[in-house]
């Protein structure tokens, strides 16, 4: 029971960390598009389809099974104990900030531009 508990945690982070690294580059392809046009239109309903269908899922499912883990049978060593629930926190937070993030850059209120490429 233990070994598929954590093989499904271990699917889940994946699955969360892969769509909070997919992210900001959807947020980054958004910032190109014209403003109200059809292309902008189709990033917003995919920057909210994967924060509202992959990433949030995969978030509750990593804290649900991490939890079931240690009582399962395998208490892991006390130094990943006490610095786990600080990475898990830090992790939430800046999946709960994203969209905030994005709609700060759609409002271009930070600053962001892409028209200054210092690399291109």
């Amino acid at each position: 029971m233990y070994v598929w508990l954590k093989a499904f945690h271990v699917i889940a982070i994946i699955a969360w960390m892969a769509g909070m690294l997919y992210l900001p580059r959807l947020f980054v392809y958004h910032c190109e598009a014209e403003p109200g046009s059809k292309q902008s239109e189709t990033f917003k309903v995919m920057e909210r389809r994967l924060l509202h269908a992959i990433i949030t899922p995969a978030m509750v499912v990593s804290w649900v099974l991490g939890g079931f883990m240690p009582p399962a049978g395998c208490m892991p060593s006390w130094c990943w104990l006490s610095r786990s629930p600080l990475c898990m926190v830090s992790l939430c937070a800046a999946c709960a900030n994203s969209p905030l993030t994005a709609i700060a850059i759609l409002k271009n209120s930070i600053g962001f531009s892409m028209r200054y490429r210092p690399f291109s």
